[in-house]
Protein backbone atom coordinates (compact mmCIF):
# COMPACT_ATOMS: atom_id res chain seq x y z
CA UNK A 1 0.00 0.00 0.00
CA UNK A 2 1.55 3.42 -0.78
CA UNK A 3 2.11 6.48 1.20
CA UNK A 4 0.11 9.06 2.15
CA UNK A 5 1.13 12.33 1.51
CA UNK A 6 0.37 16.11 1.75
CA UNK A 7 -0.42 18.18 -0.61
CA UNK A 8 -0.01 21.67 -0.15
CA UNK A 9 -1.83 24.91 -1.59
CA UNK A 10 0.93 27.13 -3.37
CA UNK A 11 -0.02 30.50 -2.28
CA UNK A 12 -0.40 29.88 1.26
CA UNK A 13 -0.11 26.49 3.76
CA UNK A 14 -3.46 25.11 4.10
CA UNK A 15 -3.75 21.64 2.49
CA UNK A 16 -7.00 19.82 2.36
CA UNK A 17 -6.33 16.27 2.62
CA UNK A 18 -4.29 13.53 2.21
CA UNK A 19 -3.64 12.15 -1.44
CA UNK A 20 -1.76 8.39 -2.56
CA UNK A 21 0.55 9.64 -4.65
CA UNK A 22 -0.62 7.62 -7.50
CA UNK A 23 -3.13 10.20 -7.28
CA UNK A 24 -1.42 13.61 -7.35
CA UNK A 25 -2.08 13.93 -11.01
CA UNK A 26 -5.74 12.76 -10.92
CA UNK A 27 -7.45 15.48 -8.11
CA UNK A 28 -10.59 16.61 -9.24
CA UNK A 29 -11.72 20.02 -8.86
CA UNK A 30 -14.01 19.34 -5.66
CA UNK A 31 -14.16 22.26 -2.83
CA UNK A 32 -13.07 20.69 -0.62
CA UNK A 33 -9.56 19.98 -2.49
CA UNK A 34 -6.56 21.82 -4.07
CA UNK A 35 -8.09 23.41 -7.69
CA UNK A 36 -4.55 24.17 -9.75
CA UNK A 37 -2.70 23.80 -6.24
CA UNK A 38 -4.53 26.47 -4.81
CA UNK A 39 -7.07 26.14 -1.57
CA UNK A 40 -10.36 27.47 -1.70
CA UNK A 41 -9.67 30.70 1.05
CA UNK A 42 -7.13 31.66 -1.31
CA UNK A 43 -9.19 31.27 -4.12
CA UNK A 44 -11.58 33.90 -2.29
CA UNK A 45 -8.49 35.99 -1.52
CA UNK A 46 -7.33 36.52 -4.69
CA UNK A 47 -11.05 37.67 -5.84
CA UNK A 48 -11.00 39.58 -2.72
CA UNK A 49 -7.73 41.64 -3.82
CA UNK A 50 -8.76 42.10 -7.43
CA UNK A 51 -11.98 43.44 -6.62
CA UNK A 52 -13.65 40.79 -7.69
CA UNK A 53 -16.10 40.44 -5.28
CA UNK A 54 -19.19 42.62 -5.45
CA UNK A 55 -19.69 44.15 -1.34
CA UNK A 56 -22.51 46.12 -2.28
CA UNK A 57 -24.92 43.31 -3.90
CA UNK A 58 -23.43 41.25 -0.79
CA UNK A 59 -24.67 44.28 1.34
CA UNK A 60 -28.33 44.57 0.27
CA UNK A 61 -28.47 40.60 0.58
CA UNK A 62 -28.37 41.35 4.47
CA UNK A 63 -30.24 44.18 4.37
CA UNK A 64 -32.95 42.31 2.15
CA UNK A 65 -32.46 39.62 5.50
CA UNK A 66 -32.36 42.08 8.09
CA UNK A 67 -35.78 43.39 6.87
CA UNK A 68 -37.15 39.87 6.70
CA UNK A 69 -36.24 39.53 10.36
CA UNK A 70 -38.09 42.53 11.42
CA UNK A 71 -40.88 41.86 9.34
CA UNK A 72 -41.27 38.23 10.48
CA UNK A 73 -40.85 38.82 14.02
CA UNK A 74 -42.78 36.53 16.13
CA UNK A 75 -41.26 36.91 19.68
CA UNK A 76 -39.22 39.55 21.54
CA UNK A 77 -35.94 39.18 19.43
CA UNK A 78 -35.07 39.75 15.95
CA UNK A 79 -32.68 36.80 15.89
CA UNK A 80 -30.13 34.33 17.81
CA UNK A 81 -26.29 34.16 18.30
CA UNK A 82 -24.72 31.09 19.13
CA UNK A 83 -22.46 32.20 21.64
CA UNK A 84 -19.19 31.61 23.62
CA UNK A 85 -17.95 34.86 24.50
CA UNK A 86 -14.48 35.13 22.24
CA UNK A 87 -13.25 36.58 19.59
CA UNK A 88 -15.78 36.18 16.70
CA UNK A 89 -19.18 36.01 18.82
CA UNK A 90 -18.17 39.18 21.02
CA UNK A 91 -18.02 40.69 17.06
CA UNK A 92 -20.81 38.96 15.87
CA UNK A 93 -23.29 40.47 18.74
CA UNK A 94 -22.24 44.08 18.31
CA UNK A 95 -22.17 44.04 14.59
CA UNK A 96 -26.17 42.66 14.62
CA UNK A 97 -27.15 44.80 17.23
CA UNK A 98 -25.64 48.31 16.22
CA UNK A 99 -24.85 47.82 12.67
CA UNK A 100 -28.09 45.98 11.60
CA UNK A 101 -29.90 47.31 14.13
CA UNK A 102 -31.90 43.84 15.09
CA UNK A 103 -32.54 42.56 18.88
CA UNK A 104 -30.91 39.07 19.22
CA UNK A 105 -31.13 36.69 21.58
CA UNK A 106 -27.14 35.50 22.89
CA UNK A 107 -27.57 31.42 23.20
CA UNK A 108 -24.51 29.41 24.67
CA UNK A 109 -24.36 26.18 25.59
CA UNK A 110 -22.09 26.41 28.75
CA UNK A 111 -19.68 24.12 29.40
CA UNK A 112 -19.91 22.30 33.31
CA UNK A 113 -18.38 24.33 35.53
CA UNK A 114 -15.32 21.75 35.99
CA UNK A 115 -14.74 22.01 32.86
CA UNK A 116 -14.93 26.09 31.88
CA UNK A 117 -11.57 28.06 32.54
CA UNK A 118 -11.90 31.23 35.00
CA UNK A 119 -10.90 33.25 32.11
CA UNK A 120 -14.25 31.33 29.71
CA UNK A 121 -16.58 32.73 32.98
CA UNK A 122 -14.65 35.96 32.61
CA UNK A 123 -15.74 36.62 28.45
CA UNK A 124 -19.22 35.52 28.78
CA UNK A 125 -19.72 37.68 31.63
CA UNK A 126 -17.97 40.24 29.43
CA UNK A 127 -20.33 39.73 26.53
CA UNK A 128 -23.68 39.97 28.42
CA UNK A 129 -22.32 43.12 30.16
CA UNK A 130 -22.12 44.25 26.34
CA UNK A 131 -25.78 44.90 26.64
CA UNK A 132 -27.06 41.75 26.12
CA UNK A 133 -29.65 39.15 26.74
CA UNK A 134 -28.09 35.74 26.82
CA UNK A 135 -29.58 32.43 27.60
CA UNK A 136 -27.12 29.56 28.75
CA UNK A 137 -28.32 26.01 28.67
CA UNK A 138 -25.87 23.44 30.54
CA UNK A 139 -26.16 20.04 30.67
CA UNK A 140 -26.08 17.23 32.74
CA UNK A 141 -22.31 17.37 33.41
CA UNK A 142 -21.85 13.62 34.39
CA UNK A 143 -23.50 12.18 30.97
CA UNK A 144 -21.63 15.46 29.44
CA UNK A 145 -18.29 13.77 30.59
CA UNK A 146 -19.08 10.43 29.74
CA UNK A 147 -20.05 10.86 26.48
CA UNK A 148 -16.83 13.06 26.14
CA UNK A 149 -14.47 10.00 27.53
CA UNK A 150 -16.25 7.46 24.90
CA UNK A 151 -15.86 10.28 22.33
CA UNK A 152 -12.74 9.88 22.92
CA UNK A 153 -11.52 6.90 23.40
CA UNK A 154 -13.73 5.24 20.66
CA UNK A 155 -13.14 7.91 17.90
CA UNK A 156 -9.90 10.01 19.32
CA UNK A 157 -11.88 12.75 19.87
CA UNK A 158 -14.00 14.09 22.86
CA UNK A 159 -15.20 17.40 20.92
CA UNK A 160 -17.46 14.60 19.08
CA UNK A 161 -19.99 14.45 21.63
CA UNK A 162 -20.41 18.33 22.75
CA UNK A 163 -20.22 20.04 19.17
CA UNK A 164 -23.59 17.97 18.58
CA UNK A 165 -24.87 20.15 21.27
CA UNK A 166 -23.24 23.04 20.51
CA UNK A 167 -25.06 23.13 17.05
CA UNK A 168 -28.37 21.74 18.10
CA UNK A 169 -29.25 23.81 21.17
CA UNK A 170 -29.49 27.19 19.22
CA UNK A 171 -31.88 25.22 16.82
CA UNK A 172 -33.81 24.09 19.67
CA UNK A 173 -34.07 27.29 21.50
CA UNK A 174 -35.33 29.39 18.14
CA UNK A 175 -37.67 26.61 17.45
CA UNK A 176 -39.13 27.10 20.99
CA UNK A 177 -39.02 31.25 21.11
CA UNK A 178 -40.12 31.01 17.43
CA UNK A 179 -37.42 33.10 16.28
CA UNK A 180 -36.89 33.06 12.53
CA UNK A 181 -33.06 33.72 11.74
CA UNK A 182 -29.79 32.55 13.50
CA UNK A 183 -26.28 34.35 13.01
CA UNK A 184 -23.58 32.11 13.03
CA UNK A 185 -20.20 33.64 11.69
CA UNK A 186 -17.74 32.17 9.28
CA UNK A 187 -18.13 29.48 6.40
CA UNK A 188 -15.13 27.50 6.90
CA UNK A 189 -15.37 26.82 3.66
CA UNK A 190 -13.57 29.81 2.87
CA UNK A 191 -12.05 30.79 6.09
CA UNK A 192 -10.06 27.62 7.17
CA UNK A 193 -10.49 25.86 3.59
CA UNK A 194 -11.68 22.53 5.83
CA UNK A 195 -15.50 23.22 5.16
CA UNK A 196 -17.96 21.85 2.19
CA UNK A 197 -20.49 23.01 0.04
CA UNK A 198 -22.66 20.49 1.84
CA UNK A 199 -22.79 23.25 4.77
CA UNK A 200 -23.23 26.21 2.50
CA UNK A 201 -21.22 27.96 -0.41
CA UNK A 202 -22.62 31.30 0.58
CA UNK A 203 -24.66 33.20 3.10
CA UNK A 204 -26.79 30.18 3.31
CA UNK A 205 -26.17 28.06 6.26
CA UNK A 206 -29.17 25.59 6.43
CA UNK A 207 -27.60 22.65 6.63
CA UNK A 208 -24.85 23.64 9.40
CA UNK A 209 -27.31 22.72 11.95
CA UNK A 210 -26.59 19.03 10.63
CA UNK A 211 -23.66 19.34 11.62
CA UNK A 212 -20.11 18.69 9.60
CA UNK A 213 -18.70 15.59 9.80
CA UNK A 214 -17.91 15.77 13.36
CA UNK A 215 -21.53 15.84 14.19
CA UNK A 216 -23.01 13.74 11.18
CA UNK A 217 -25.46 11.42 12.18
CA UNK A 218 -26.26 12.73 15.41
CA UNK A 219 -25.62 10.83 18.62
CA UNK A 220 -26.79 8.02 17.12
CA UNK A 221 -23.35 7.86 15.52
CA UNK A 222 -22.07 7.95 19.07
CA UNK A 223 -22.56 4.29 19.44
CA UNK A 224 -22.76 4.60 23.15
CA UNK A 225 -25.89 2.76 24.64
CA UNK A 226 -25.61 3.91 28.11
CA UNK A 227 -27.76 7.18 27.53
CA UNK A 228 -31.71 7.70 26.88
CA UNK A 229 -33.31 9.66 24.41
CA UNK A 230 -34.67 11.92 27.09
CA UNK A 231 -30.03 11.76 28.22
CA UNK A 232 -29.76 12.98 23.92
CA UNK A 233 -32.81 15.46 23.76
CA UNK A 234 -30.22 18.91 23.73
CA UNK A 235 -27.48 16.42 21.39
CA UNK A 236 -30.21 15.97 18.92
CA UNK A 237 -31.53 17.95 15.95
CA UNK A 238 -34.75 18.61 15.69
CA UNK A 239 -36.06 16.83 12.79
CA UNK A 240 -35.81 18.45 9.04
CA UNK A 241 -39.27 18.92 8.65
CA UNK A 242 -39.91 21.26 11.89
CA UNK A 243 -36.75 23.38 11.20
CA UNK A 244 -38.51 23.93 7.38
CA UNK A 245 -42.00 24.53 8.41
CA UNK A 246 -40.40 26.89 10.82
CA UNK A 247 -39.29 28.80 8.15
CA UNK A 248 -36.08 29.54 9.50
CA UNK A 249 -32.96 31.42 8.22
CA UNK A 250 -29.53 30.02 9.19
CA UNK A 251 -27.17 32.80 7.89
CA UNK A 252 -23.10 32.99 7.82
CA UNK A 253 -22.64 36.51 8.80
CA UNK A 254 -18.62 36.28 7.83
CA UNK A 255 -19.71 36.02 4.18
CA UNK A 256 -20.96 39.68 4.54
CA UNK A 257 -17.59 41.06 5.95
CA UNK A 258 -14.96 41.80 4.45
CA UNK A 259 -12.30 42.19 7.23
CA UNK A 260 -13.82 38.60 8.51
CA UNK A 261 -10.56 37.18 9.81
CA UNK A 262 -9.90 35.67 13.34
CA UNK A 263 -6.89 38.17 14.56
CA UNK A 264 -8.69 41.34 13.53
CA UNK A 265 -11.92 39.74 15.21
CA UNK A 266 -9.77 39.45 17.90
CA UNK A 267 -8.38 42.86 18.30
CA UNK A 268 -12.02 44.08 17.88
CA UNK A 269 -13.10 42.21 21.06
CA UNK A 270 -10.18 42.91 23.38
CA UNK A 271 -11.33 46.79 22.46
CA UNK A 272 -14.63 45.81 24.00
CA UNK A 273 -13.25 43.63 27.23
CA UNK A 274 -12.20 40.56 25.98
CA UNK A 275 -9.62 38.74 27.65
CA UNK A 276 -6.55 36.45 25.65
CA UNK A 277 -4.92 33.99 27.26
CA UNK A 278 -2.12 35.57 29.15
CA UNK A 279 1.48 34.75 28.67
CA UNK A 280 0.48 32.30 25.67
CA UNK A 281 3.19 30.03 24.83
CA UNK A 282 2.38 28.40 21.74
CA UNK A 283 5.19 25.86 22.57
CA UNK A 284 2.02 24.78 25.06
CA UNK A 285 -0.91 25.41 23.50
CA UNK A 286 -0.08 25.13 19.71
CA UNK A 287 -2.05 28.51 19.52
CA UNK A 288 0.32 31.79 18.02
CA UNK A 289 -1.54 34.77 19.46
CA UNK A 290 -3.41 33.23 22.52
CA UNK A 291 -6.80 34.23 21.50
CA UNK A 292 -8.42 30.60 20.59
CA UNK A 293 -10.75 28.31 22.47
CA UNK A 294 -10.61 30.71 25.30
CA UNK A 295 -13.78 29.23 27.23
CA UNK A 296 -11.65 25.80 28.38
CA UNK A 297 -8.27 24.20 27.75
CA UNK A 298 -9.34 20.59 26.60
CA UNK A 299 -9.55 21.94 22.78
CA UNK A 300 -5.78 22.61 22.90
CA UNK A 301 -5.54 18.55 23.42
CA UNK A 302 -7.66 18.01 20.33
CA UNK A 303 -6.14 20.29 18.54
CA UNK A 304 -2.89 18.35 19.14
CA UNK A 305 -4.43 15.10 18.36
CA UNK A 306 -6.27 16.80 15.19
CA UNK A 307 -2.44 17.23 14.21
CA UNK A 308 -1.44 13.70 14.78
CA UNK A 309 -4.61 12.39 12.70
CA UNK A 310 -4.77 14.88 10.20
CA UNK A 311 -1.59 16.53 9.71
CA UNK A 312 -2.17 20.14 10.53
CA UNK A 313 -3.35 22.20 14.18
CA UNK A 314 -4.64 25.43 14.91
CA UNK A 315 -1.14 27.17 13.72
CA UNK A 316 -1.99 25.70 10.54
CA UNK A 317 -4.72 27.77 10.06
CA UNK A 318 -3.35 30.85 12.21
CA UNK A 319 -0.26 31.02 9.74
CA UNK A 320 -2.70 30.64 6.58
CA UNK A 321 -4.52 33.61 7.77
CA UNK A 322 -1.19 35.59 8.21
CA UNK A 323 -0.11 35.03 5.06
CA UNK A 324 -3.69 36.06 3.25
CA UNK A 325 -3.45 39.32 5.38
CA UNK A 326 -0.05 39.82 3.94
CA UNK A 327 1.95 40.18 7.89
CA UNK A 328 3.04 36.33 7.42
CA UNK A 329 5.48 35.56 4.46
CA UNK A 330 5.05 31.83 3.46
CA UNK A 331 8.49 31.20 4.11
CA UNK A 332 8.25 32.41 8.02
CA UNK A 333 4.96 30.69 8.03
CA UNK A 334 6.66 27.04 7.16
CA UNK A 335 9.06 27.82 9.92
CA UNK A 336 6.29 28.71 12.16
CA UNK A 337 4.56 25.45 11.53
CA UNK A 338 7.25 23.28 11.96
CA UNK A 339 8.39 24.85 15.26
CA UNK A 340 4.60 24.88 16.74
CA UNK A 341 1.60 23.54 15.31
CA UNK A 342 -0.02 20.70 16.95
CA UNK A 343 2.38 21.47 20.01
CA UNK A 344 0.63 20.76 23.71
CA UNK A 345 2.40 20.75 27.04
CA UNK A 346 2.00 17.94 29.60
CA UNK A 347 0.36 20.65 32.14
CA UNK A 348 -2.39 20.57 29.51
CA UNK A 349 -2.38 16.34 28.96
CA UNK A 350 -2.66 15.98 32.58
CA UNK A 351 -5.47 18.07 33.09
CA UNK A 352 -7.24 16.48 30.22
CA UNK A 353 -6.87 13.15 31.85
CA UNK A 354 -7.99 14.36 35.65
CA UNK A 355 -11.01 15.42 34.07
CA UNK A 356 -11.95 12.39 32.08
CA UNK A 357 -10.60 10.35 34.87
CA UNK A 358 -8.68 8.21 32.46
CA UNK A 359 -4.90 6.82 32.84
CA UNK A 360 -1.87 8.79 31.09
CA UNK A 361 -1.23 5.08 29.91
CA UNK A 362 -4.71 5.04 28.81
CA UNK A 363 -4.69 8.54 26.62
CA UNK A 364 -1.25 7.08 25.49
CA UNK A 365 -2.47 4.18 24.37
CA UNK A 366 -5.99 5.92 22.68
CA UNK A 367 -3.47 8.62 20.58
CA UNK A 368 -1.43 5.44 19.93
CA UNK A 369 -4.87 4.04 18.27
CA UNK A 370 -5.36 7.47 16.20
CA UNK A 371 -1.89 8.74 14.95
CA UNK A 372 -1.54 8.30 11.42
CA UNK A 373 1.16 6.15 10.88
CA UNK A 374 1.52 7.26 7.14
CA UNK A 375 2.33 11.28 8.40
CA UNK A 376 3.91 10.43 12.15
CA UNK A 377 6.41 7.59 13.28
CA UNK A 378 7.90 6.66 17.41
CA UNK A 379 10.98 8.03 17.95
CA UNK A 380 12.28 8.08 21.48
CA UNK A 381 8.58 7.48 22.56
CA UNK A 382 7.06 10.35 20.89
CA UNK A 383 5.73 10.94 17.33
CA UNK A 384 7.56 12.82 15.12
CA UNK A 385 6.24 13.68 11.52
CA UNK A 386 7.70 12.15 8.25
CA UNK A 387 6.20 14.62 6.08
CA UNK A 388 8.27 17.98 4.66
CA UNK A 389 5.99 21.16 4.70
CA UNK A 390 6.67 22.56 0.61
Amino acid sequence: MEKEIIKYCKICLNHTGLFKKKNLEKIRSKPDQLKDGICNVCSKEILKKKNKINWNKREKILNKITLWAKKNRVSDYDCIIPVSGGKDSLLQAIHVRDVLKLKPLLVTCSYPPEQITHLGARNYSNIVNNGFDSLAVTLDPLKWKKLMKHSFLKFGNWCRSTEMALYAIPIHIALFYQIKILFYGENFLYTVAHGTKDEGDSWDAKNLYLGGNTTKGGPKSLKYSKASELDYLFYNYPPKKQVRNANMKIVYLGWFMKNWYGLSNAKFSIKHGMEKRKKNDPLKTGDLWGHSALDEDLSIVNQHMKYLKKGYGTITDQVCEGIHQGIITRKDGIKLLEKYDGKVSEFYVNKFCKYLEISKKTYNETVDKFVNKDLFEKNKGKWVKKFKIL
